[in-house]
This record gives C-alpha cells, sequence and structure tokens, in this order.
C-alpha cells in the first residue's frame, strides 16, 4: 500500500510538472509578453517591447551641456535628427561665436536666433525667423526652436508639433516634455520660432516628428486642463496609458 501511494504521489507531482513547463523562447531584448488576463484586459497575450522611461525622455534630443546653452543645444538637436547633419554642441556654439555677434553673445551669455540662422547660413541650410500665432504652429510641417519665458528664466526649446490640444516640446534640460496648447501660449515669449529646412534636393531623416506611438508618453504633471487625454475605456489601452505615464519607469507599445 505504501508503494502504491508513493506511485500516486510521484505521478501527481511529475504530471504537475509537465503541465507548468514552458518552452524557452527567445526574444528581442526590451520585449516581454504580458498575458492580458493577469493584467485585466481579457482572455489574450499580447507582445510587448519595454524601455526605460529615462531613455524615451531624452530620445532624439540634444542635453544642453551648461546652463547658458539650450539656443545651441536646440539648434544641434534640429540639426541632427531632423535634418541629419553631424554637429557637435561645441561645434554649434563655436560656429555661432564666430559668425554670430561675438561681443553680445559674451554680454548675455546665450545665443539668438540671429546667431543661429547667420551659423546654419554658414552649413549651407536655410535658417528662418517668423512671428507667429498659436493658430499658425497648428500647420507646421517641421520642427521649430521657439523661445519660452519658463520659471522666471528665457529658454529656447523645439517645438515638436500640437495633437488634439497637447504641445509637444523637446527641451534640452528637461527632455520630451508637453503642455497645454493654454499653457504653452502664456509661455510663449514675443510669438517667436526659427524654423531650419532641409537642404536643396535632401530628404530630412525627420526624427523629431511625432508618432503614434510616443502620443501618450507624455510628462502629463506639465499637462493642465485640456491639453489632458480624454479617458479610454478599453482595457488595454488604459493598461498602456498606465505604462506609459512614467509610473513604472518603462514605456510600452505593441509590437
Amino acid at each position: 500500500m505504501l508503494m502504491l501511494l508513493m506511485s500516486v504521489l510521484a505521478i501527481a507531482v511529475g504530471g504537475a510538472g509537465l503541465l507548468s513547463r514552458h518552452d524557452v523562447q527567445e526574444r528581442p531584448k526590451g520585449q516581454f509578453e504580458m498575458p492580458q488576463t493577469m493584467l485585466g484586459g481579457g482572455s489574450y497575450s499580447q507582445d510587448v517591447s519595454m524601455e526605460p522611461f529615462s531613455e524615451l525622455k531624452y530620445r532624439h534630443i540634444v542635453r544642453q551641456a551648461y546652463d547658458y546653452s539650450c539656443g545651441s543645444a536646440a539648434l544641434v538637436t534640429i540639426l541632427t535628427y531632423h535634418l541629419g547633419l553631424s554637429v557637435t554642441e561645441q561645434q554649434a556654439m563655436e560656429g555661432m561665436l564666430e559668425k554670430g555677434e561675438k561681443e553680445k553673445i559674451i554680454e548675455r551669455r546665450g545665443f539668438s536666433l540671429l546667431d543661429m540662422k547667420r551659423y546654419v547660413a554658414s552649413l549651407g541650410v536655410n535658417g528662418a525667423g517668423f512671428r507667429a500665432e498659436v493658430k499658425d504652429l497648428l500647420t507646421l510641417t517641421e520642427p521649430a526652436i521657439v523661445p519660452i519665458d519658463y520659471a522666471g528664466a528665457k529658454h529656447f526649446v523645439v517645438l515638436r508639433g500640437i495633437r488634439d490640444g497637447v504641445v509637444f516640446i523637446a527641451d534640452p534640460s528637461a527632455g520630451n516634455i508637453a503642455f497645454s496648447v493654454e499653457e504653452f501660449a502664456s509661455l510663449w515669449d514675443k510669438n517667436t520660432l526659427f524654423i531650419v529646412s532641409p537642404q536643396a534636393g535632401k530628404v530630412a531623416p525627420a526624427k523629431l516628428a511625432l508618432s503614434d506611438n510616443e502620443l501618450g508618453v507624455v510628462d502629463m504633471d506639465r499637462v493642465t486642463n485640456g491639453g489632458r487625454l480624454d479617458a479610454l475605456n478599453h482595457a488595454a489601452h488604459l493598461l498602456e496609458r498606465a505604462v506609459n505615464s512614467g509610473a513604472s519607469g518603462t514605456w510600452m507599445h505593441s509590437r
């Protein structure tokens, strides 16, 4: 009888092992499978890719090296990721000192849109400054450098675009952030912007263009009232919204 009980127990344990066994699958780095039944999203599994939110925060942004170099970093962000030119912030700073108003640059400890215009012209690139209204920004097809007055300081950032009442900004000091249109309008200094266009006959890589995957990945602390995205009812989308909020330290998108 004892031998019989032990045999039954061995079969039960062995059977449990067979039932719980998983075949190991090779997956690309950063890709995971999230069973939606465990997450309240229905009876299916979804392959997703995850990456640290800290990496997404500064994706396609040249971080300014100095407190006063937001202008050069914003310009190099556009030159590098929108136009595909190989330029460092140091090279841009030296170029603007050479081509721009050197005495004024040293006096104000910063670069102006005129300094940028003169420098990009030396690279064979067209740069132009404009005055505009918020409604004009809705029609932009290229990123633009805009001055803002934020926290009592003048600051240059890159306006990537506006979608559904949210202004998406590439900030050399704070990364990818977003404002409501109303808040951005209150910060925008003198309604000026600077646009750098590709050289004639060349196709721009346009890596600063907004993608649908990242539209939910914003710093919602910077977005107020109408800038907040409407609520969703679909459980999977709610999960993605929650993950992309940055609370978990990762960013997720469907494969």
